[in-house]
């Protein structure tokens, strides 16, 4: 067997390998060593992942069924205010005896490590463009303002450069073919 650094996501199953049927709760509270997520949505470094659920023993190996459960902190993508984002994901792998083809993560030296996993299920739920609230307005496009329900800056005024364009209207067209 493959040997790996254990660390806090590193959980001991030698009182599972081989004894289908078995099973124990699973449940971890785990400081991020480093930033987790890109772009607009992240969980920081030091950020706390809790991880509650349960590893059972089955012929083929380990299955890890949990919840997983953060505080992401984000950017609105409409106001560019910071917010922050509670973040809950279920997994449910299976940690084979023997990696193949057909399975992704292996039980190595009597542990499963649950970092890929889990930093893959968290990182894949961030949302790409997330807002601090769903009928945020965004930001004044003369302005650079956050817009507020009453600062009644809906009456934009229109470039110059289209303003001739705001005279056309449907009825001036015709149907001859150009």
């Amino acid at each position: 067997m493959a040997k790996f650094q254990k660390t806090a996501f590193t959980v001991p199953v030698h009182d599972l390998i081989h004894r289908p049927g078995e099973e124990r709760p699973l449940e971890r509270e785990i400081e991020l060593p480093e930033r987790w997520g890109e772009g607009l949505a992240w969980i920081p470094e030091g950020g706390i992942i809790e991880v509650e659920g349960r590893l059972e023993s089955i012929h083929e190996g380990i299955l890890a069924t949990a919840d997983v459960t953060t505080t992401a902190e984000a950017e609105c993508g409409r106001c560019l205010e910071p917010f922050t984002l509670p973040l809950e994901v279920e997994i449910q792998e299976l940690f084979a005896y023997s990696l193949d083809e057909a399975f992704d993560y292996e039980v190595l030296d009597d542990h499963v490590d649950l970092e890929p996993l889990i930093r893959d299920a968290v990182v894949l739920a961030l949302p790409f463009q997330p807002v601090c609230q769903p009928d945020c307005r965004g930001l004044n496009p003369e302005t650079g303002t956050k817009r507020t329900d009453s600062s009644g800056d809906d009456d934009v005024s229109l470039d110059p450069r289209w303003a001739a364009l705001s005279e056309f209207t449907a009825s001036d067209t015709t149907d001859e073919p150009v």
